[in-house]
């Protein structure tokens, strides 16, 4: 595993309350090339991700202000960024509320930092490889009668109502939308070359993603589903 070479360094603030936990982070993601920043309170991540954008935040769910879970929801809604999920909860359903509420990935404590280190990266590069899709000329794309804004991360629906995405779901639909009835692989809309077979977080994310559309998930119309082969996005998209 090597460091960024681009001289623009990601930046990664880091919510954990425990100061020892915290700077094991910081120094593993310094060590590759990332700048951090630790806050310990939820409420201070999200004054501070209104104030600068970070390109990831690491948030731990057990917070002495307020419950983890919902700093994710109120960081989707107000400043949309990459979310890794740091918990010491070995309990499924949380790691799948959390992906349900936009979170791109989950570290389990105790964890080696190299592991923590090598999921940073792999999120990172999901949202590198989905940057083309916001060329400056053409940040919006029409499909059927929806309307998907990819610059403000908004869909607007047939009726007219504006729905929010997530940055993990408006980096998910921007790569369906790119490549328009071809089927990908869960490993193409990760950016992963290796997925565990066991893991299902790109289905909760299509799950997600088919309720904003109105997509009927017994029927899916928009976004179909390949038995043993992946997803296509069964649409025609034109961008302006």
């Amino acid at each position: 595993m090597s460091p960024p070479t681009e001289s623009g360094l990601p930046t990664i603030f880091v919510l954990e309350d425990e100061a020892d936990i915290a700077r094991l982070i910081c120094s593993s993601l310094a060590e590759y090339g990332f700048r951090c920043e630790h806050l310990s309170t939820g409420r201070q991540l999200l004054v501070r991700a209104r104030q600068h954008a970070p390109d990831l935040c690491i948030v731990d769910l057990g917070l002495p202000d307020m419950d983890g879970m919902q700093v994710v929801r109120e960081l989707q809604e107000g400043s949309p960024c990459a979310v890794l999920i740091l918990t010491g909860r070995n309990d499924v359903t949380d790691r799948v509320l959390g992906l349900e509420l936009g979170a791109d990935d989950y570290i389990v404590k105790p964890f080696e930092p190299r592991e923590l280190v090598a999921r940073v990266r792999s999120i990172l590069r999901r949202y590198q490889r989905a940057a083309p899709l916001e060329p400056v000329e053409r940040t919006v794309a029409r499909f059927g009668n929806w309307r998907f804004d990819s610059s403000r991360h908004t869909l607007t629906a047939p009726d007219g109502r504006e729905i929010g995405l997530s940055a993990a779901e408006a980096g998910l639909l921007g790569t369906l939308i790119r490549r328009p009835n071809k089927i990908l692989s869960r490993e193409q809309l990760l950016g992963e070359r290796d997925v565990d077979p066991f893991d299902r977080s790109i289905d909760v994310r299509i799950s997600r993603l088919r309720r904003k559309l109105d997509d009927d998930p017994q029927n899916p119309k928009l976004i179909k589903t390949v038995y043993g082969a992946g997803y296509l996005f069964a649409s025609q998209v034109s961008w302006e």
